[in-house]
């Protein structure tokens, strides 16, 4: 793609814009680098000096994305008529990047950045301790500031305050929207669980024992992640406290985690880092500087973690290809008969049981977590309720949700995910707008190629990656997820494939 020539005065507003984005986006490059470094490796002494480091680099990024030439330059760029349409839907990020940066002041950015980093940090640890005493406070401020946020993005957009965060991680969608799609789960999911747990009771597995050794884990998982397609020469897997996909399109970092006694977890986790992997190595290299390039939403980058986790990777085909691949690695003489049979583990990857952690949650109990969440998130920024409220409402919702309790345990309660404590209130709807979005894509792209459970019982991943290379991972963010969606798939998203999903899968449990 020609990206202009002559001198910078001769260059058109358009051009300007790419080149100055494309400096934004180096500079995002070793922002995310060093972010990665921090959540993996970097030594505790480091703290203090990556943190100061990391909030100058976003002050930097917000003085270049804030120059106020740039609103001249959008307005002049939406005028020339020569763009094609990957410049227009450029255009378009780009003065949407500007308004939502605009929408906050400096001082405010700054001072969040700074609290939510050493809350972030603090978690790692007091969480482990069960230290909601020494965490709270740091929560409060993350709380506060992200308040302060939502309240100055609303006075800008008029969107109420909890919209305006939604609007950040999922444009197009609001509270009314996402309320009424969970109410349509919700309802769907309070008596269907009881009845598939009913149904399991019958089911005779046998449990996992271990040890599995983390080094086989980690070499199992590495073997899966080749077959599904994961680009080694552009990416890497690592160990974090929490699973996450970080890095760049040219050098994508995943992390797992491990349990000795429990190797589906980890196993599960990376295949779904490889999820998101797979979009960011997929994205359309040419124009991976620009905002056009970045993928959709984020929770159209959870339905493709969960298509490759939830969809392909709990069916029996994944089991009936990766079972003598597992035995492989970690079967051993010790082991109970049938205990690595494809029969037991697809049963064991197919098992409801409610439970305290949503990371770890089956696919049928996991948007209960997510609808908590949803209804804290919503009265925090409501101011309905504070921080100190968080202990007892969790533990009543989630008796409410899921019959268990979590009275005196905060670590597996409001304490037990990474993400208010760096202030990403209005993330976690996406994992269930994800959710839908992967059920609707693998059974569009199943109706379009009939062969493709066929292909993964043998281990080919090819035709599934194909589609959604042709339609998600190259088209970015080239128009705005209904569209997409209804390209892909034909309908916008929706509950209902999900729903359907569910039913086929574990009616029959």
């Amino acid at each position: 793609m020609e990206k202009g020539s002559g001198t910078y005065n001769c260059m058109t507003d358009y051009q300007k814009l790419e080149d100055h984005f494309r400096s934004i986006a180096h500079l995002s490059h070793a922002e995310s680098i060093l972010g990665w470094d921090h959540s993996t490796i970097m030594p505790n002494g480091g703290q203090q000096d990556r943190s100061a480091c990391l909030t100058e680099l976003g002050v930097i990024k917000r003085k270049m994305i804030t120059k106020p030439e740039l609103l001249d330059w959008v307005d002049s760029a939406k005028q020339d008529a020569s763009l094609n349409n990957w410049q227009k839907a450029n255009v378009r990020e780009i003065d949407r990047l500007l308004q939502t940066t605009h929408q906050i002041t400096d001082d405010l950015a700054k001072a969040k950045s700074q609290a939510c980093s050493k809350s972030e940090f603090a978690w790692r640890s007091l969480r482990a301790e069960n230290n909601w005493k020494d965490f709270a406070p740091l929560l409060k401020e993350v709380i506060a500031l992200s308040l302060e946020e939502a309240q100055q993005r609303a006075s800008h957009t008029g969107r109420s305050p909890y919209d305006a965060l939604i609007d950040l991680y999922e444009p197009g969608q609001t509270t009314t929207s996402i309320e009424k799609t969970f109410s349509q789960l919700r309802d769907f999911l309070q008596p269907f669980i009881p009845v598939v747990l009913e149904k399991q009771k019958s089911q005779s597995v046998i449990p996992l024992q271990g040890p599995f050794a983390v080094e086989h884990q980690k070499n199992l998982g590495l073997e899966i992640m080749q077959h599904i397609g994961f680009d080694f020469n552009h990416g890497r897997l690592d160990v974090s406290h929490h699973p996450f996909c970080g890095g760049v399109p040219t050098d994508v970092r995943i992390t797992t985690r491990y349990d000795e006694n429990d190797f589906q977890s980890s196993l599960m986790g990376v295949i779904h880092e490889t999820g998101h992997a797979s979009y960011e190595q997929g994205l359309p290299k040419d124009w991976i500087t620009q905002p056009v390039g970045h993928a959709r939403s984020t929770g159209m980058h959870e339905s493709q973690s969960l298509l490759f986790e939830m969809q392909v990777s709990r069916s029996k085909a994944f089991f009936d290809f990766a079972t003598p691949i597992m035995q492989k690695h970690l079967g051993n003489n010790t082991q109970p008969a049938n205990m690595l049979s494809a029969e037991n583990l697809y049963a064991l990857s197919t098992r409801v049981e409610p439970g305290l952690i949503r990371v770890d949650a089956d696919e049928v109990c996991y948007p209960m977590h997510i609808i908590l969440r949803f209804e804290i998130e919503k009265a925090l920024l409501a101011q309905e309720i504070t921080v100190d409220d968080l202990p007892e409402i969790w533990h009543e919702k989630m008796q409410a949700y899921l019959g268990l309790s979590t009275l005196g345990n905060d670590k597996d309660g409001c304490m037990q995910d990474i993400h208010w404590s760096y202030g990403a209130l209005g993330y976690f709807p996406t994992y269930t707008l994800g959710a839908m979005a992967a059920a609707q894509l693998f059974q569009s792209a199943c109706k379009k190629h009939p062969n493709i459970p066929d292909e993964i019982a043998k281990g080919q991943f090819s035709t599934i990656r194909t589609w959604l290379a042709h339609n998600i991972w190259l088209q970015a963010s080239l128009q705005n997820t209904d569209d997409l969606m209804i390209a892909a798939t034909g309908k916008p998203l929706q509950a209902s494939f999900f729903i359907e999903h569910l039913q086929t899968r574990y009616n029959g449990a």
